[in-house]
């Protein structure tokens, strides 16, 4: 049971436990969990489409296609900072309190381009780019974390399965409907489109319960020592951390053997996908010059049905089973994937390709979920810090990622640069899957009496490599 100190620290005011609160609160819970996600979708929506508007408008501001790279670097490098400072903001503040303003925030840097003088247009383009990357890294990180106390941890697979489904339908309709807004109705009123999807994302936040805030030690109740627990086991850890000086992300991942070496593969993984984002508009104008964003939209249109698939089958699967997948699906999806990306420029038939980008959506979604799922079974006090260093290593991973890759594009085929960079992850995901399979030798060898013995009833380590045994209702 969730005790009342991480109830405060989240800003859940309740778990939807099913032996708790019974089938309603359960119910309930979860319908607030979809207005949620409704609310995250929608302004997921808004954030593709500017993706396409504000690279545009920055070429047309300055005149120079430099700065359409470095508007990039900066994005990406404040999701980098804001990662880094994840854990430790939602250390202080409610994980509903940190969606709530990244939300405002968003909305209100947008409302600022929309009036900004042309003298200040530069300057307006700088800020939007700093608070976007910042704060979408923020309440993605806010989400994931707190998704356990939310719905319950047996009900965390379908939550992110959802939420999944909402974004990759979100990111289709975003690119696809950015042309179209940008040509009708020009920049400013794209603008407003996506300062009004935070907006409403900012609602269905609004309304989540919220038991209040936690501000270190002072928040902790009084029955929180006879508690117990994984929690309290994550909060000694970082407390020790900080004696040692040692930042609490990173004792999220050492708190979990192999841990490390998951999220160091999703920083690949996140490498690898910055060489099929910027070889896809090359090699799509290789196949048909004269309207190269046919091929690219309807790639992404089935690699998003693909994921979809892949979410609809995962949650009957934990339904059939009452089993959500863990690392082994993480290892192999990211082997799948990242074979079938390199499938995809290897100039098959156009039949045989969108298969391909099927398959790579499909197992696209079965490593988000996976890992996700993963992630969520370390303790509330790690489990933000762990959230957070892998937001870190993803923008990392993909911000080198497309400086490496278009200087790689000038001189070598799409083909062989995809290849390279997708290799190198399937290299790793081996690794990581020759280190899961070792771990769950020494599991049988010592009788499951080793690593995680303080674990509570029906919970596993996440370091152990299986399928998390989470229990899933049959109706």
């Amino acid at each position: 049971m969730l005790d009342e100190y991480v109830r405060v620290k989240l800003g859940i005011g309740q778990t939807n436990s099913h032996s708790d609160d019974g089938p309603d609160r359960t119910a309930l819970g979860e319908r607030r969990y979809r207005f949620l996600v409704a609310g995250y979708a929608i302004s997921s929506y808004g954030t593709f489409l500017n993706m396409v508007a504000l690279n545009l408008f920055v070429y047309e501001t300055t005149g120079r296609a430099i700065a359409m790279g470095l508007f990039m670097a900066v994005r990406l490098g404040s999701g980098f900072a804001a990662g880094l400072t994840a854990g430790t903001l939602l250390a202080r503040f409610t994980a509903k309190t940190v969606m709530l303003w990244t939300n405002v925030a968003q909305a209100a840097v947008m409302l600022l381009l929309v009036f900004a003088p042309d003298g200040l247009r530069t300057g307006a383009l700088v800020a939007v780019s700093v608070v976007v990357g910042s704060c979408g890294t923020l309440f993605m990180v806010s989400l994931r974390s707190s998704i356990p106390e939310m719905v319950g941890a047996d009900r965390r697979g379908w939550a992110n399965s959802l939420s999944i489904t909402g974004r990759s339908l979100a990111m289709v309709a975003g690119f696809a409907s950015a042309g179209v807004v940008v040509s009708l109705v020009g920049y400013t009123a794209a603008f407003v489109v996506d300062m009004a999807t935070f907006v409403i994302c900012a609602v269905p936040v609004a309304l989540l319960p919220i038991a209040g805030r936690g501000r270190g030690k002072s928040a902790r109740p009084d029955s929180e020592e006879d508690s117990g627990g994984r929690a309290e086991q994550g909060a000694a850890a970082t407390e020790k951390a900080g004696r040692r000086r040692m930042p609490a992300a990173f004792v999220a991942l050492a708190a979990a053997p192999g841990l490390g070496l998951m999220v160091a593969l999703r920083g690949v993984d996140a490498f690898g996908s910055s060489s099929h984002n910027a070889a896809l508009p090359i090699y799509s104008t290789e196949l048909d010059a004269s309207r190269p964003a046919v091929f690219v939209s309807a790639f992404w249109c089935l690699w998003a049905l693909g994921n979809v698939v892949a979410q609809q089958a995962i949650q009957r699967y934990a339904k059939r089973t009452g089993r959500s997948v863990g690392a082994l699906g993480f290892g192999y999806g990211t082997i799948v994937m990242s074979g079938a990306f390199i499938l995809a420029f290897a100039g098959f038939p156009l039949v045989a390709t969108g298969v391909i980008a099927l398959v790579a959506g499909a197992a696209d979604g079965l490593t988000e979920v996976s890992y996700t799922s993963h992630l969520q079974t370390l303790s509330a006090d790690l489990r933000g810090h762990a959230f957070g260093l892998s937001a870190t290593f993803e923008n990392l991973g993909f911000g080198v990622g497309m400086i490496l890759v278009a200087a790689a594009l000038d001189r070598y085929s799409p083909l062989t640069v995809v290849g390279w960079s997708h290799g190198a992850a399937m290299v790793v995901a081996v690794a990581f899957l020759l280190r899961v399979a070792g771990l769950r030798r020494g599991e049988r060898r010592g009788g499951g009496d080793g690593e995680g013995a303080g674990a509570g009833a029906g919970e596993r380590e996440p370091h152990r490599g299986d399928r998390d045994d989470a229990e899933v209702p049959g109706s």
